[in-house]
């Protein structure tokens, strides 16, 4: 399954279900949708999507040959190829759900909490960081969207 934005909606839906679920967040059902893809573009920032990884590689490829010099079909090169494996592996592999971490889980469970604290989005957040962060390194790890 390749990945993309959907993707971290996806991520984000099941996200704010979690929390909504577990009364540790309320919010104007209004809005949900928009909270939705606030929270996705968040963790935009903390998760590399296939698509990113093939903008990237093409980029890298454009850097290496000269943009006039990269063939049409440049996905399908060798040096295309190699590029998206060098990207993948500066991860070390750690994906969850097919999307790439650029930061730790700890990170991201932190990026959130700051989020949900400071979006206008969100009316009222309960509980510690501590216990919020927690929460968000257990739900997001076992994230699967093919399930979700």
């Amino acid at each position: 399954m390749k990945t993309d934005f959907e993707t971290l909606k996806t991520l984000a839906l099941y996200t704010v279900n979690h929390l909504k679920e577990h009364k540790i967040i309320e919010f104007d059902i209004e809005k949900r949708l928009e909270l939705i893809d606030a929270l996705a573009t968040e963790y935009g920032v903390s998760f590399a999507t296939d698509e990113d990884i093939k903008d990237q590689a093409i980029e890298e490829v454009e850097d290496k040959m000269g943009a006039e010099n990269v063939p049409e079909d440049v996905t399908e090169s060798e040096v295309f190829n190699h590029a998206r494996k060098e990207i993948i592996k500066s991860f070390k592999g750690e994906n969850i759900g097919g999307l790439y971490l650029v930061e730790s889980l700890r990170q991201v469970a932190l990026r959130v909490n700051k989020f949900l604290l400071e979006s206008d989005l969100i009316d009222d957040v309960f509980g510690t960081d501590e216990e919020i962060t927690n929460f968000l390194i257990k739900k997001i790890r076992f994230f699967n969207p093919k399930k979700n």
